[in-house]
């Protein structure tokens, strides 16, 4: 049987049917590109209405890539991108489209950077590396546990680069910070914190109306249920609905989670709690805005660690100097603020605190790239290190990686993109549930609970042909 035979009927078997199936074999037999001193990587951006606009900036200062293709399901939006593009002095794509599966039969795409709604992460970028190409998938790069392993599992089998959007691993200051905890500059490091303490006004009440002029609605939905159009349901607001994305817990701290994962030394948990709720706002919202999560890992020698992780969304305090001007916090919100008048000096507060027997750590977010100790039973302050904000670091690594094929010196693999995304949907879940999960790191399966496993393994709403992740990649 030809390798096109096996997986049409892979794809096949998981329900995807008629013109779409045709395609992805398609997709498989692309020829593999191999890059030239002088070359420059071909990308196309899905996704352009807010993360991905970044996205282009990034791309277009790198003096190896071209901006070949860009991607988006609203007309409007991409109109009003390219329109951008060309004020910005951007050379204008030589292809644009609104359905991603066209995109992938193009064979002079070399990679793809995936910006689109989380629940369309994984099933992309699988297809872009069944078609032969790289792909950037933002952050977190999967809707559910079991989606998540078969990218992970795509990458593998068909040797692309693949890297996941937490930019936070590229930051100079950053990594020195992390290198620091390694070498035990804190001696042991018992515990972790993430912070996601971000100003989120209430979202309202949206009625259903009409689909929007020039809005591809059905290929907006892709593998979510059919639901009626409301703009709570459409750009950025998706954030706060669980068949769309993950709460800010997904939003915003996946970027904590893996930096207090990272620092600590740690993969996946064995014993994970959540606990919170809607508070305060009467809207649309489903997930929760305050949440307090959990993480036990057990390691080889018998100790353990732990991560604990807290979101809230309004007023609140600063900790260890995380989004103070100290630790390198950005400038104010921009006011007046509709509910604390022009004068509110709003900051978020998003960063990690680590703890060692010797001291504790404090890092700012991804924009204020920062790290401070302080040492001893006196807690003295260390200097703080600054770095500056450089997006295009992370950018770049991918692009280098895509020339070089070395997929061992991308700052944020997949493998650890998911392995921190894994903890994000078990916490989740157990807010769901309402209680603990236990998890067991080697099977990467849910122990003892039929439920929290269902729910991790389709994010509780299934897939809707033909947008279907394969059962095999």
């Amino acid at each position: 049987m030809s390798n096109s035979e096996l997986n049409r009927r892979e794809f096949l078997k998981a329900g995807v049917t008629g013109a779409a199936a045709l395609s992805t074999v398609s997709f498989i037999t692309q020829p593999k590109r191999v890059f030239g001193a002088n070359d420059r990587v071909r990308v196309a951006i899905c996704g352009l209405h807010g993360r991905g606009m970044d996205h282009v900036r990034s791309y277009s200062q790198l003096k190896n890539v071209q901006i070949a293709a860009v991607c988006d399901i609203d007309d409007n939006v991409l109109r009003k991108r390219l329109a951008q593009m060309e004020k910005m002095g951007i050379p204008r794509p030589a292809a644009t489209y609104f359905d991603v599966r066209k995109l992938l039969e193009d064979k002079s795409i070399d990679a793809v950077s995936v910006a689109t709604p989380d629940h369309w992460h994984s099933l992309i970028g699988i297809w872009a590396c069944q078609a032969g190409k790289d792909a950037y998938i933002e952050k977190p790069c999967c809707h559910n546990i079991w989606e998540g392993r078969q990218l992970v599992l795509a990458a593998q089998r068909y040797k692309r680069i693949v890297q996941h959007g937490t930019q936070i691993r590229s930051a100079t200051a950053i990594r020195e910070g992390v290198q620091k905890l390694h070498d035990g500059m804190l001696g042991e490091t018992y515990m972790a914190r993430g912070l996601c303490y971000k100003w989120r006004d209430t979202i309202g009440y949206a009625p259903v109306q009409p689909v929007p002029p020039g809005v591809h609605y059905d290929l907006w939905m892709g593998p979510a249920p059919v639901h009626a159009f409301t703009k709570n349901r459409f750009h950025y607001n998706w954030h706060w609905l669980w068949w769309y994305g993950a709460g800010d817990l997904g939003n915003q701290g996946i970027h904590q989670i893996d930096l207090a994962r990272w620092g600590l030394g740690v993969k996946f948990p064995n014993k994970v709690s959540a606990i919170g709720g809607h508070f305060m706002f009467e809207d649309d919202q489903e997930t929760p805005n305050d949440l307090a999560c959990g993480f036990e890992f057990d390691l080889p020698n018998g100790k353990r660690r732990m991560i604990t992780f807290e979101v809230r969304h309004w007023i609140t305090n600063n900790e260890a100097e995380i989004g103070t001007p100290a630790l390198g916090a950005p400038a104010p919100h921009p006011g007046p603020h509709p509910r604390l008048g022009p004068n509110s000096g709003r900051r978020d507060t998003i960063g990690n605190i680590f703890y060692g027997a010797k001291g504790y750590m404090a890092t700012g977010d991804e924009d204020a790239q920062t790290y401070k100790l302080w040492l001893g039973e006196d807690q003295e302050p260390q200097p703080s290190v600054h770095a500056g904000n450089d997006e295009v670091a992370h950018f770049a690594n991918f692009v280098d990686c895509v020339f070089s094929r070395k997929a061992e010196d991308l700052h944020a693999p997949i493998e650890e993109g998911y392995a921190s995304t894994v903890m994000l949907h078990l916490a989740n879940a157990s807010y769901r549930l309402g209680r603990t999960i236990y998890f067991n790191p080697d099977a990467q399966t849910v122990v003892g609970d039929e439920e929290a496993e269902m729910m991790v393994r389709d994010g509780g709403r299934g897939y809707r042909a033909p947008f279907v992740v394969p059962e095999e990649v």
